[in-house]
């Protein structure tokens, strides 16, 4: 069985249109008012009376993007679907890609699949450019953070889970606002779960309204991916399984605060005197050369722990 949860906050001008274009073929719609301000409930409300298939659950209290999803996850997961597919109530998600999307996870080749919309060479004419660059920049940062190298557009919301991923997640743990798409997937990694891609279409400029502002999630987004990315090296590669790389991720790091501590100084000895001082000069070197080599490692490493995990 599948059903679609539909993460809804203040989508009362696209949220029918999202109804209307789901496929025959899903079983049910799960629609998660995250508290909207409109009319968002009354338009899902004056639909349900003609498809029964549509299940309206309302927040008491404003959760995010994720806890709304989180939700939805939760529900069909105690309803025993076999697939839920995650699709957004703006109408960004073009129901035409849904086939592809499930094929993976239906064959049984992946457990999670997940839209790319960098796929297509339209990509950059289609997507606003500061959101193109930004989630370019975040999709190389949760590479390092998620395990997933070969995975891209993090930020896609375009996504099929099966049941046993459904059942492994603590969904009460996951983060519920805009870096949820990265959270999930560090998660799915440390369970060993297998996830790919599938090229999609991007779809913009139809009549919905983003609350996303790149200049302040690329912050907090970024800050999370931190945070994850050492959860991540403590749960998987320490509590779960011993794995070397956490030495040289460290000794990356400690070489990269003694390659900052060093170059400051230089500069500093420069600014005073005039003259730069080549013995540490050359430490600063050294250092930095150390740590990129520590680093690389790791991440070679990393990847080849996680290469069975990919598509």
């Amino acid at each position: 069985m599948i059903c679609v949860v539909i993460p809804a906050h203040n989508e009362e001008s696209q949220i029918l249109k999202v109804i209307e274009t789901i496929p025959e073929y899903v079983d049910k719609i799960v629609i998660v008012d995250d508290l909207s301000s409109d009319g968002t409930v009354k338009a899902v409300e004056s639909t349900m009376g003609n498809a029964d298939k549509i299940v309206l659950i309302k927040h008491a209290i404003n959760q995010g993007c994720g806890g709304a999803l989180a939700t939805g996850y939760k529900w069909a997961r105690d309803n025993d679907f076999d697939l839920a597919v995650r699709m957004d109530g703006d109408g960004q998600m073009n129901p035409a890609d849904l086939p592809a999307l499930l094929d993976p996870v239906v064959d049984g080749l992946a457990d999670y699949s997940k839209g790319n919309r960098l796929f297509t060479g339209e990509a950059f004419q289609k997507i606003p450019t500061i959101r193109y660059l930004g989630n370019g920049f975040l999709s190389l940062m949760t590479k390092i953070t998620s395990g997933y190298w070969n995975i891209a557009d993090s930020q896609s919301g375009y996504t099929v889970i099966n049941k046993k991923a459904l059942a492994a997640i603590d969904w009460d743990r996951m983060y519920k606002r805009y870096g949820q798409p990265n959270d999930i997937l560090v998660r799915l990694n440390v369970e060993n779960f297998k996830v790919t891609d599938v090229p999609v279409e991007p779809v913009y400029n139809i009549g919905e309204k983003s609350g996303i502002r790149i200049h302040k999630v690329i912050f907090t987004i970024g800050w999370l991916l931190i945070k994850l990315f050492f959860w991540r090296m403590k749960e998987k590669y320490i509590i779960r399984d011993f794995h070397p790389l956490v030495f040289f991720y460290f000794l990356g790091f400690v070489f990269a605060l003694s390659t900052l501590v060093l170059f400051s100084r230089v500069f500093i000895v420069w600014y005073l005197t005039g003259h730069i001082p080549a013995v540490n000069a050359l430490a600063a070197m050294f250092s930095f050369m150390s740590s990129s080599q520590f680093s690389l490692f790791a991440m070679w490493f990393d990847m080849e722990a996680n290469k069975h995990l990919k598509v």
